[in-house]
């Protein structure tokens, strides 16, 4: 259920201006560039600020050339709504909390009213009014509802943008997160106009070589511990440099893991920069790895969760990180 709030503030906006988190993913990328479309379809004008550049892996979305990263640029498009009598409202999209808004957070929150969409069940509320729906695979699928809401039209471009935003949060429907409504909304994506074949070779067959080289490298780091029921694999920035890969490139790999048959919960330790190491965990089956994030201050799902840490080196961060995970095994 939308609160009607929500739908109010969205229908009286003349100027909109969007956000997503930081080093934003499919569904990040795909709400808010589809959502984006949407708006602009009944006439509202539209900001879509990003802290981050877009993942050369998702390079192919349409307008990604409207995007930008100047906050000065947000406030005086705020502003210059202001001046002409209009309303302003900002959303955050696929965002569980504030702080990964990035270094930009405190100046967007400034926006009011500033109205949040999430589907994340670890998020920490935030903004002046929420809709958070942990049941929806996806916050795409979300933006699809609320179209519908809105009786705004979804032009294919917005529908290819949704559907990527849905099959990459669901692992083309694989996850335990895909209902018989993702399914359904899907199939409208695919009548307006997506093909699955399109988006799907978008997304797998567009690796570079040095994908693949680090690929490789993470690969021969992986663990199998915990009498089989937890498989990790780690990545340096040292193994980045070497492979001529970006940090982007690691999106997915976390899957080798997890593909284990063995493996119930699946741990991806990064080194993003220097002194901070980020990690990431999948489920299958019962545990709760969102639970797990929680202890460490870090939230998501409960198959898909992650958390940082800070001054603390790789081998340090898998030991701490093992010991939480056979816990919740145990």
């Amino acid at each position: 259920m939308i609160p009607e709030v929500i739908v109010t503030h969205i229908k009286d906006a003349s100027h909109v201006v969007l956000a997503t988190h930081v080093h934003p993913d499919g569904d990040a990328l795909g709400s808010l560039f589809g959502l984006g479309n949407i708006l602009e379809g009944q006439g509202k004008k539209v900001f879509r600020y990003l802290h981050d550049p877009v993942s050369h892996l998702y390079d192919f979305l349409p307008a990604k050339s409207d995007i930008s990263s100047d906050l000065d640029a947000a406030l005086q498009f705020v502003e210059q709504a202001a001046n002409q009598g209009g309303h302003v409202v900002a959303i955050a999209l696929d965002c569980g909390d504030a702080e990964r808004l990035g270094t930009a957070k405190d100046t967007l929150l400034t926006i009011s009213p500033f109205i949040v969409i999430d589907h994340h069940r670890g998020h920490r509320d935030f903004g002046d009014q929420l809709w958070l729906e942990s049941s929806c695979s996806s916050t795409g699928e979300m933006v699809y509802e609320l179209a519908l809401v809105l009786e705004a039209e979804v032009s294919r471009s917005a529908a290819f943008c949704l559907y990527v935003a849905i099959v990459t949060d669901t692992g083309f429907f694989r996850y335990e997160s895909t209902s018989p409504r993702t399914l359904r909304i899907a199939a409208d994506l695919v009548e307006i106009g997506v093909r699955p074949d399109e988006v799907s070779n978008k997304i797998y067959d567009n690796y570079t070589l040095a994908r693949l080289r680090l690929m490789e490298m993470v690969l021969a780091t992986l663990a199998v511990v915990g009498d089989g029921k937890i498989g990790v694999i780690c990545v340096s920035e040292d193994m980045i440099a070497r492979s001529g890969a970006n940090s982007d490139d690691v999106e997915g790999f976390i899957d080798f893991p997890r593909s284990l048959q063995s493996v119930q919960v699946a741990v991806f330790i990064k080194e993003t920069e220097k002194g901070v190491i980020s990690v990431s965990l999948r489920a299958k089956g019962a545990v709760n790895v969102a639970a797990i994030a929680a202890g460490f201050n870090g939230g998501g799902h409960i198959n898909a969760a992650g958390f940082r840490f800070s001054g603390k080196s790789i081998e340090e961060v898998k030991a701490l990180v093992l010991d939480a995970v056979n816990g919740a095994l145990a």
